[in-house]
């Protein structure tokens, strides 16, 4: 394999306001139903997270807005980009992520996207709580303050 090629395997992408925006309380991993040209652009990794977020809806989850690229080879069968995505997850997690976002005021956060060893897609979802302008501050200072001791370090 030359440097250029992606290993498929090593896709790992990451939604990084996700962290800044939500204190995440419990995680989950769940697969992903896709179409063929779908999997292909994860693969070139071809994806964003940064709006996308959870629902449940009858008894099944599933992601909306997330971004996968359409794939430039895959002629008149490409799929949507921003199209909504149904999630595999079992019925115990689907009704324990439904009672909590109902009563507590909490939502379904994607953090998450990987391929595994297997090459399948795998989405890791948070329950998460928004923060308050205060946390995110307090973020920040401690963002800098390791920022500035690895420059002592080195």
């Amino acid at each position: 394999m030359s440097k250029k090629e992606k290993d498929p395997n090593n896709i790992n992408i990451k939604n990084k306001k996700a962290s800044f925006e939500y204190e995440f309380i419990d995680k989950y991993v769940a697969g992903l139903v896709l179409q063929g040209s779908e999997i292909k652009s994860i693969r070139d990794g071809k994806v964003n997270l940064q709006a996308s977020y959870c629902i449940v809806h009858n008894g099944e989850a599933f992601v909306k807005e997330l971004h996968i690229s359409p794939y430039k080879e895959a002629s008149y069968l490409n799929h949507e980009p921003k199209q909504q995505r149904k999630l595999l997850l079992s019925k115990r997690e689907i009704k324990k992520l439904e009672a909590k976002t109902q009563e507590q005021g909490l939502t379904i956060v994607p953090v998450r996207l990987f391929v595994t060893n297997k090459g399948l897609a795998k989405l890791e979802i948070a329950l998460a709580k928004g923060k308050k302008l205060h946390d995110k501050r307090h973020d920040i200072k401690e963002k800098d303050l390791k920022k500035d001791l690895e420059r002592l370090r080195i």
